[in-house]
C-alpha cells in the first residue's frame, strides 16, 4: 500500500476489495491508532485503487472521519462497499466518545471521496448491543440481507436481517448461527464476507473465537435464501502464524471475497494490524 504518511502511519484491518466495471480494484480499509499512541479515535476509513488487487495507491484524504455526529464521534470502522449504478452506500460501524459502543451505520454518495453519513442503518436494542460489521446479499427473491455482528451475553453472535432495499428497513430475524460447544469457535461469533458465485449454495467466511478472543476464519454454508445452514466447516480454514508470546494478539478476521478468473481471494487482516490475502480452493 502506498498512501499519504497521516494514513501510513496507523495500522490496518477490516479490507474490504471489490471489482469495478473498468477493471479496477478498490479497497476501503480502516486505519486505527498504533498500540502504544494516544487513542483519538478508534478507526478513520481510507479508500484507493489498484491494477492488480494486491498493490493499492491511496487516496490523499480519508473518506470517512468520526463525527461530528453522535454515533460516531469516536471512531469508524469496518467498511462494507456496495455498488450501485449511480455511486457507492458503504456500511461501517459508528463508534460513541466513549470508544466502547456504537451502532451499524452508513454512507453514501457518487464517488468514495464524496460520501455524505445517512446516519444509523441498524440500531442496537436491548439484546442485541453494538451492531455492526455489515455483510449483504440480494438473493433471487429481491429481498436483501444484512448480516452483522451484536453483542449478547459476554459474546460475539451474528444477525440476520430482511429489508426490500439496501438501505432497510430492517426486519430482525433468528440467529443463523450459533457457537459450538468444545471448538474452535465456542464463544465469539462475527460476520465475514460472503461468496455467492454459487447462488445456490452462498457461503459465508465467519470469524470465530474462542472466550479469550483467539480469532480463526471459518466457513457456513446456506441455502439460497439463507434460511438454513446447509454446511459448516469444522476446522479453521484460517489461523494465524504463531506467536512466542502466548498474551500477543492472536487473530485473523476476514472482510471481503473476490472471485476473479475461477480464483477465490480471500481479504483478511492479521492481529488488528496488518492486511493479507489467501487462495480458497474449492475441494
Amino acid at each position: 500500500m502506498e498512501g499519504p504518511s497521516a494514513l501510513m502511519a496507523r495500522d490496518l484491518m477490516s479490507p474490504y476489495v471489490w471489482r469495478e466495471s473498468d477493471g479496477r480494484w478498490g479497497l476501503m480499509v480502516r486505519a486505527t491508532v498504533r498500540a502504544g499512541e494516544p487513542l483519538i479515535d478508534t478507526g478513520q476509513i481510507w479508500a484507493g485503487w489498484s491494477a492488480d488487487g494486491v498493490h493499492f495507491t491511496m487516496l490523499d484524504a480519508p473518506s470517512l472521519v468520526p463525527g461530528p455526529g453522535d454515533h460516531d464521534a469516536g471512531g469508524v470502522e469496518d467498511p462494507t462497499v456496495v455498488r450501485e449504478a449511480d455511486g457507492y452506500v458503504v456500511y461501517y460501524s459508528g463508534v460513541l466518545a466513549d470508544h466502547a459502543h456504537g451502532e451499524l451505520s452508513y454512507a453514501t454518495g457518487p464517488s468514495l471521496d464524496r460520501l455524505s453519513k445517512s446516519g444509523v442503518a441498524l440500531a442496537s436494542s436491548k439484546s442485541e448491543g453494538n451492531t455492526k460489521e455489515a455483510t449483504v446479499d440480494c438473493p433471487a427473491d429481491g429481498r436483501w440481507r444484512l448480516f452483522y455482528e451484536y453483542a449478547a451475553d459476554d459474546a460475539s453472535r451474528v444477525g440476520l436481517a430482511i429489508g426490500p432495499s439496501v438501505a432497510g428497513p430492517w426486519s430482525e430475524q433468528s440467529t443463523p448461527f450459533m457457537p459450538r460447544a468444545d471448538s474452535w469457535d465456542d464463544w465469539h461469533l462475527s460476520t465475514g464476507p460472503l461468496l455467492t458465485d454459487d447462488p445456490t449454495l452462498p457461503v459465508m467466511f465467519y470469524n470465530g473465537a474462542t472466550r479469550d478472543a483467539r480469532w480463526r476464519i471459518g466457513w457456513v454454508a446456506f441455502d439460497a435464501a439463507y434460511e438454513r445452514v446447509v454446511a459448516r466447516g469444522i476446522e479453521p480454514l484460517l489461523t494465524p502464524p504463531p506467536v512466542s508470546d502466548r498474551s500477543a494478539t492472536d487473530i485473523a478476521f476476514a472482510a471481503s471475497v473476490v472471485v476473479e478468473a475461477g480464483a477465490i481471494w480471500l481479504y483478511y487482516s492479521l492481529e488488528d494490524r496488518r492486511l493479507a490475502r489467501a487462495l480458497i480452493r474449492r475441494s
